[in-house]
């Protein structure tokens, strides 16, 4: 059963709020485990028409989904369409589950718990045992 619709109950999109969004791949896929895929991934954060939504300032692309940790120019659920829709079309396939997590955070330590709980991912996942040999992050404070 498809519960995707609950995600959205209580969801507010506040103009210069930050956001901590999560999305993940139809079925848990691994498709950010292709090069192709993961770069394509990572550079759609900054397509023009998601980054008119949202400021990124923080993101790491995950085998099968992403953290994104944003500064909300525009409405919320169009962003992360926005985003979700370039990089399935760009792959060429349809890619995401429906839905997404947010989270907003509310002053400026957890913005900088939030990124770090973002960069640390790979690590976590034992995907790497050294950030910097981990090609699909980036954060604003580096």
């Amino acid at each position: 059963m498809n519960r995707s619709h609950l995600l959205r109950q209580g969801r507010n999109s506040i103009p210069n709020a930050h956001y901590l969004v999560t999305a993940t791949t139809h079925r848990r896929q691994q498709v950010f485990t292709n090069f192709d895929n993961a770069c394509c991934a990572s550079r759609h954060f900054y397509h023009p028409r998601v980054s008119e939504l949202a400021t990124t300032f923080a993101f790491v692309v995950m085998p099968d989904h992403i953290h994104w940790l944003i500064q909300l120019n525009g409405d919320l659920s169009e962003a992360v369409r926005r985003y979700k829709t370039y990089v399935s079309l760009n792959i060429g396939k349809r890619l995401w589950q429906d839905g997404f997590h947010d989270r907003m955070i509310k002053d400026e330590t957890s913005l900088r718990a939030a990124a770090r709980y973002i960069v640390a991912n790979p690590l976590r996942a034992n995907l790497v045992e050294d950030i910097r040999k981990y090609g699909y992050w980036n954060a604003v404070w580096l």
